[in-house]
């Protein structure tokens, strides 16, 4: 018997609960999507980012989301969006 299989042992002797987190938690955030359409979170350690006004107005209209000083946060869904339909308008 390992180390870890006596510590798990001895740890439900005590009462104490063995139960990991779940994985299929849903984490809450502080920050919602700026994209009125999105219900996602824009919290930075969910993957959110920030992009600008004018970027936001070309790709997904005027109008339809919030600015926080000419910002836009948006969330880790609405930035794959962002990335694929400016990937060809690189100019190098």
């Amino acid at each position: 018997m390992g180390f870890k299989s006596k510590a798990r042992k001895h740890k439900e002797k005590r009462g104490e609960s063995t139960d990991k987190k779940s994985r299929n938690s849903k984490k809450e955030g502080e920050l919602s999507c700026g994209i009125k359409s999105c219900d996602g979170w824009a919290d930075k350690s969910m993957g959110g980012r920030s992009i600008s006004k004018i970027d936001a107005q070309d790709i997904f209209g005027g109008g339809s989301f919030n600015e926080i000083k000419n910002r836009v946060k948006i969330c880790k869904t609405c930035y794959r969006l962002y990335k694929k339909e400016t990937k060809d308008d690189k100019e190098y």
